[in-house]
């Protein structure tokens, strides 16, 4: 029987394992510097969440959720974000008790029944932020600031910002009047998603990839021209705090992300090497989402990013870290390679050591083989004498020293440990 993977989902392993560990572990550590500690939500919740937190007219309820009933008759979905799990386990442990600024990150698998494409699965990974209990817009300045550097010190380059306002409720409000009339004599001419949008969700068609579409908007009112005194300030002073910050941005006033909570700023950083999909992380402020949940109104503000498409972006010389081989000739030689191998490990080297007694040129083939800039030989005569060889793979240079002066040599050769 061939049974393979669930089309969508994929395995991770060998050299996507590595780029995946290196994303993660670089996202804790730029998220800790910020403050920011980890929440780890459950992979499933009940559908309602989603359906009240992301908002029933958008795609991802309407058409891309993994939904079933399970053995109680309970109404399951496998979470297809992770802002909403967040804001429930907020309301629930009623974190807003015990502190005013709830800084967390996360980083997890998400579901989304949509078609698999480069960089896009229907079980993917992601890694987010979120900011709870502040409307101050240094936070949100922060936040765009953080996600920039994080790409960044990943290694990715042809980074741009794209930011909007989508103002508050009433702002929409009364945006949303203006732009069904706009539409009304032209919803024939939408796209079969956009003349749904029309009726549900009228601000998505302005962020339509289709060119009919795009087209069409391009004479569209422009939100940002229906912002209250207040959103316009809030605006104003991100774009100042960003070019404090020396982060490249740009204004779309057609900008205003997928799902129903988003309110005031919106923002996505973009890179071309994707092609028209070329956003990589996005986020804004979700002030009204605690509210519509049943917690007290509560100003909130994150982004997520898609770990696969990280993934591509990345440079593979940029996570490769020196390891070391060792090569072991004899079986009187084995403990002693085995011992030193260890020691080094202990010592956060990484350490390739073949377990099967074999030739020095079958152990250097494999090493070859690996991410291996140094090989320790030892044969019986070093191991008589309490000493190593160690090979520089790079430059054919060959030292021998005391066994046990290795860790600290090593220490001096190697600088990513």
């Amino acid at each position: 029987m061939n049974i393979k993977a669930v089309r969508g989902t994929k395995d991770i392993f060998n050299e996507d394992a590595v780029k995946y560990n290196y994303i993660t572990e670089i996202a804790k550590e730029v998220f800790e510097n910020f403050n920011y500690s980890r929440i780890i939500t459950p992979i499933f919740e009940e559908t309602a969440l989603f359906k009240r937190g992301i908002g029933e007219g958008t795609d991802i309820v309407e058409k891309e959720m993994y939904t079933f009933l399970d053995k109680g008759e309970r109404s399951i979905t496998l979470r297809p974000e992770g802002t909403a799990s967040v804001v429930r386990a907020y309301l629930e442990h009623k974190i807003y008790g015990n502190e005013t600024l709830t800084k967390w990150y996360y980083y997890g698998p998400m579901f989304r029944y949509e078609r698999p494409q480069a960089g896009r699965y229907r079980e993917f990974n992601q890694l987010g932020v979120e900011v709870l209990g502040s409307k101050n817009p240094k936070i949100d300045a922060e936040v765009i600031y953080m996600g920039y550097k994080l790409l960044e010190k990943i290694g990715i380059s042809d980074l741009r910002v794209e930011i909007n306002s989508v103002g508050g409720k009433e702002t929409r409000i009364k945006y949303r009047e203006d732009l069904l009339e706009y539409l009304k004599d032209k919803k024939e001419d939408l796209c079969s998603d956009c003349q749904t949008r029309y009726e549900k969700n009228p601000l998505r068609v302005l962020d339509c990839k289709v060119e009919t579409c795009k087209e069409i908007v391009k004479k569209a009112p422009i939100l940002t021209e229906y912002l209250s005194k207040e959103e316009k300030e809030h605006y104003e002073e991100v774009k100042r705090l960003l070019n404090l910050y020396n982060i490249p941005y740009s204004e779309n006033p057609k900008l205003v992300r997928g799902l129903d909570y988003y309110s005031n700023i919106v923002f996505e950083i973009i890179t071309e090497k994707l092609g028209a999909q070329g956003t990589v992380l996005a986020g804004g402020r979700y002030d009204g989402l605690i509210s519509t949940m049943g917690g007290k109104d509560t100003p909130a503000v994150g982004f997520a990013a898609g770990i696969e498409r990280i993934m591509l972006l990345m440079d593979d010389k940029k996570i490769k870290k020196d390891s070391i081989g060792i090569v072991w000739l004899g079986e009187s030689t084995s403990d002693y390679a085995l011992l030193l191998a260890n020691e080094l490990r202990v010592n956060n080297f990484e350490v390739y050591i073949d377990y099967e007694m074999k030739s020095l040129r079958a152990q250097m083939k494999k090493i070859d083989k690996t991410n291996t800039k140094y090989a320790i030989i030892i044969g019986e005569d070093e191991v008589k004498e309490n000493k190593v060889i160690i090979k520089n793979l790079k430059t054919g240079e060959q030292t021998e020293i005391n066994r046990d002066l290795v860790c600290e040599y090593m220490k001096g050769e190697i600088n990513e440990i």
